[in-house]
């Protein structure tokens, strides 16, 4: 169960009305991975399967959806199980050495700990200005996607209380959208869904409602995603990152109007 539905008082129009409102339920999940407990995540306990497999990904446990033997959730004892094929090693090494908080709720993503982790896995990708130069999308494109998602997200129309991250195809088709309480998880989990579609996220653009934080830019140039656009601001962080990593960062797409932090020559009019 990810949404309820309570009794609220409503001011409106200078007078007070008892009415049924819905809210979203925030659930502390526990990543497994190979029988071992990894990380428990506070997030909205729906499409469980990719976030699991996207935020794997995001640390670098794993580099394709193949890695995985076997996945399964449990919405009962809210649980991701995750086998990895046994040629895959785990750098245990690396979590146990880091000082990283086994728990990660919706507020504030992803902590420092974690960051290095994920910038240890860039690393050993070589990713550094290996973004794909060749995918070139029209603004009016980019503000028609964000529009999109605005409009594909249910969850956050009936409460308000979520953000969405969508994919699109150059042309501005939209792949898929999905949502959750966690700007960061949102995003874990589109990436999980592109990954167990075999879809080559180097071709496509991502967009998402919240703020362009270091721990969002991480994600998406993980996923060699060369455009990350946002209905919000970027933060200094995330800024940096997308500079040094050759992704073109996008923020306060609204209207006709947008901000381009970097690289600006993958967006033509």
């Amino acid at each position: 169960m990810f949404k309820r539905v309570v009794d609220i008082t409503r001011f409106h129009k200078n007078s007070m009305e008892k009415v049924n409102d819905t809210i979203l339920i925030e659930t502390p999940v526990d990543i497994i991975v190979n029988g071992e407990p990894l990380v428990n995540i506070v997030c909205l306990a729906k499409d469980l399967k990719y976030l699991g497999i996207g935020f794997l990904y995001s640390i670098g446990i794993i580099n394709s959806f193949t890695d995985i033997e076997d996945l399964s959730v449990d919405e009962i004892d809210n649980k991701i199980y995750i086998q990895l094929k046994k040629n895959i090693e785990v750098d245990l090494d690396l979590l146990q050495n880091n000082p990283v908080s086994r728990v990660i709720d919706t507020s504030c993503g992803i902590s420092s700990p974690w960051r290095a982790i994920i910038k240890k896995s860039l690393d050993n990708q070589n990713l550094r200005y290996q973004k794909n130069e060749n995918l070139n999308v029209n603004a009016e494109i980019i503000s028609k996607a964000v529009l999109e998602m605005q409009k594909s997200t249910p969850l956050f129309k009936e409460t308000g209380g979520c953000h969405g991250a969508a994919i699109f195809k150059q042309t501005g088709n939209l792949i898929a959208v999905l949502e959750d309480i966690g700007r960061h998880n949102a995003i874990d989990k589109i990436i999980g869904y592109a990954l167990s579609k075999n879809i080559d996220m180097s071709h496509i653009f991502l967009t998402t409602t919240g703020r362009l934080t270091g721990d969002s830019v991480l994600k998406a140039i993980r996923a060699n995603i060369p455009i990350l656009a946002s209905l919000s601001a970027a933060i200094e962080s995330g800024v940096r990152l997308a500079f040094g990593y050759g992704l073109t960062l996008i923020g306060f797409v609204r209207g006709k109007k947008m901000n381009i932090y970097t690289h600006s020559h993958r967006v033509h009019v």
